[in-house]
């Protein structure tokens, strides 16, 4: 699991912002938004242009070098903060495979071309290396890995070349940290096909609801979140299957269906073809959702046991101590980043009306 993310010099992040998933406290409700004594579940609030979108981009950055998974085109256009003297954005990751902690520090210039990279294994330090001056510490990378052969390695980061050709046991640490990375997910609920991760390609996006039972599957999903119509499956004149409302008359599900069932059917296209996500972040994820729904979207994610989960919302009706808890729910803003529980010095209860404490400003920060 991740236990702490930090960035600095990246779009309108000048200084370090942090998400420190170790700063559990002490309530005893809603303990499914917990594991490992780590924050499982979160959700951002934060005004307009505050960063949540560039939040989310932060975080999946290292998607890009450490794997081959698919970053939408253009979501990292003017990458460094413009008021930065500095060069370069850095990058800080710090996983937990129990008994095992790995600390992974990079820096990346406005081509997002990698400049530094450091990792520390528990506190051992593995291996830093400077790209510019093309020199650096690898005696440690050397002797956890005697035969690389590091003439081979191309512009790679040297991490992920590591990762590659290494021989080490199944349960290595950094096997699991490339396998966590490999399996993050971002994606948003205002685009049908734009995301971050776990897949190279997405162009089964209106095809994978053909196979097997997935159409009665996202019916009774829909069904849940109050779209009561059937769906069925129609053959164009041309042989093309195509999704349709099973009404009198059928309708093409794409083009009739509403802002908020076509992001419920993104949704239901990620979770159901990604199963074992490892981080999800879901930018504006109800953006189009009655109130209602996003808590039942909340709970669903909720149970999704094994995955830590980031969302970033407007919708203060989720702001209850019956759907979360204070150190879930977090403020974005002047470049802070910070939980209801560190946000005010009032001691808070299960009793108390989360979303009328933030309105009233009692978390402003």
């Amino acid at each position: 699991m991740l236990k702490l993310f930090e960035v600095s010099g990246f779009k309108n992040f000048l200084s370090p912002i942090r998400i420190d998933f170790s700063d559990v406290k002490n309530y005893q409700f809603n303990e499914n938004c917990i594991c490992n004594n780590l924050l499982q579940k979160l959700i951002v609030y934060g005004k307009n242009a505050s960063g949540k979108s560039n939040l989310g981009l932060a975080l999946f950055d290292i998607v890009s070098h450490m794997t081959t998974n698919n970053v939408t085109p253009g979501l990292y256009n003017f990458y460094l903060n413009s008021e930065s003297k500095l060069e370069f954005a850095e990058f800080r990751y710090v996983f937990v495979f129990t008994p095992y902690q790995i600390d992974y520090l990079y820096r990346k210039n406005d081509n997002q071309d990698l400049v530094y990279e450091r990792v520390i294994l528990n506190d051992d330090l593995l291996f830093e290396y400077n790209y510019a001056e093309k020199r650096g510490n690898l005696s440690g990378l050397e002797k956890l890995i005697p035969t690389l052969n590091l003439n081979f390695r191309g512009s790679d980061s040297l991490l992920k070349y590591a990762i590659t050709n290494s021989a080490l046991p199944d349960n290595h640490p950094l096997y699991q940290m490339m396998s966590f990375i490999s399996h993050m997910l971002w994606f948003r609920s205002l685009d049908e096909n734009r995301y971050i991760g776990y897949k190279s390609r997405s162009s089964d996006y209106y095809d994978f609801i053909f196979e097997g039972d997935r159409i009665k599957k996202l019916e009774d999903f829909l069904h849940v979140a109050g779209v009561e119509e059937n769906l069925v499956a129609k053959t164009t004149p041309e042989g093309k299957k195509k999704l349709y409302f099973d009404t009198p008359s059928p309708l093409p599900f794409f083009m009739v269906a509403s802002s908020g069932t076509r992001a419920l059917y993104t949704y239901f296209y990620f979770t159901e073809t990604c199963p074992d996500i490892s981080l999800m972040f879901i930018d504006e994820f109800d953006a189009y959702y009655h109130y209602e729904l996003s808590e039942t979207i909340v709970k669903l994610i909720e149970k999704m046991s094994h995955c830590q989960a980031i969302l970033t919302s407007h919708n203060t009706n989720l702001l209850s101590n019956r759907i979360m808890r204070p150190d879930c729910y977090f403020i974005l803003s002047d470049g802070r980043l910070t939980s209801f529980a560190n946000a005010t010095k009032r001691e808070l209860r299960a009793g108390h009306n989360l979303e009328k404490l933030y309105m009233s400003g009692e978390f402003d920060v």
